[in-house]
């Protein structure tokens, strides 16, 4: 099968292009970065996603579409409207790859959306694929903006659609807070997190891969929504422990009281970072099981040391 896959060069593109050509499938690699990290794919550079992208000769004879490329969290975000600019590349560059695709007769397109359109915080229960959306983020609304043109257009073509809303994805290469939270279970520091009783789901990313790999191979009957995680969750305490084990470092977590956990943070302006590590996010990923006859391959202890082993050879 000839495959387009946007963001190939990203954190997950360089890991599942490899994947899908040994399998035998034909890649043509889309990417700001002309290097993909794969000799054997046909590379496309592309200036930059958005409304205007010419997707023309990259999608000649392409049977399945797997869009990674996005305008991703930006953790100081310097843009004058960030919204817009979500909208711009995650939503109109969507819509225009999906267009495209359903006019180049593109039978499948893979979108990887994000757990965050269900919203900040599960509570009590799972997100499921059928909740109603509550993205409270510019990326997130993006982003459920992006899945509603999708659906839109596959309604009126021949094309199929299948997104992904994965929750934290992490592996080697991986960016963002998760290289800040090895770096702070690296240094063996206290960690007044004791108190903290959640539960939150990720998922790593050869088990992402392992997934796009397999609605690839055995493709769902209908369009539809799929969320997906390691095969088990984990509380914050629990993640900072198997972090730190997995980097060789004894964990020194120490009792806090909650409350001043929450008040010290607002006092210095992080109260959003605590809310992400005191909250629970966890989802129902049976329904993804089930329908696409799939497991998730790796545990997360095997996950968390191949992350730890390549952070390691990577800064130290």
């Amino acid at each position: 099968m000839k495959i387009l896959v946007t963001g190939a060069s990203g954190f997950i593109g360089h890991i599942l292009i490899p994947r899908l050509i040994k399998s035998g499938h034909e890649v043509v690699a889309t990417s700001r970065n002309a290097n993909t990290n794969s000799t054997r794919a046909v590379t496309h550079p592309i200036a930059e996603l958005g409304p205007d992208t010419d997707w023309g000769d990259a999608l000649s004879e392409v049977e399945a579409v797997i869009h990674l490329a996005a305008r991703v969290h930006v953790m100081s975000d310097n843009a004058s409207d960030p919204i817009a600019e979500y909208r711009r590349i995650n939503t109109e560059g969507t819509a225009k790859l999906a267009r495209d695709s359903a006019k180049a007769g593109v039978r499948h397109f893979i979108f990887m959306s994000t757990i965050k359109v269900n919203g900040e915080s599960s509570g009590l229960v799972p997100f499921n694929a059928h909740d109603i959306p509550a993205p409270k983020e510019p990326y997130a609304i993006a982003k459920l903006e992006a899945e509603e043109v999708l659906l839109g257009i596959v309604r009126y073509s021949n094309m199929q659609a299948t997104i992904i809303r994965p929750p934290l994805v992490y592996g080697p290469g991986v960016k963002g807070h998760f290289v800040s939270l090895l770096k702070i279970c690296g240094k063996g520091w206290p960690l007044p997190i004791d108190c903290i009783d959640n539960r939150r789901s990720i998922i790593y990313v050869g088990n992402l891969v392992d997934m796009v790999h397999r609605l690839i191979e055995a493709p769902p009957s209908t369009t539809g929504v799929y969320l997906c995680r390691d095969p088990q969750d984990v509380s914050t305490p629990e993640l900072f422990q198997k972090v730190s084990a997995a980097l060789g470092v004894k964990p020194l977590i120490v009792p806090f009281p909650l409350s001043l956990l929450r008040l010290s943070a607002a006092i210095i302006g992080k109260s959003a970072i605590v809310s992400r590590l005191t909250e629970s996010l966890y989802v129902d990923d049976g329904p993804t099981r089930n329908d696409l006859s799939w497991t998730p391959p790796f545990s997360m202890l095997q996950g968390l040391e191949e992350t730890a082993t390549w952070f390691q050879n990577r800064f130290h």
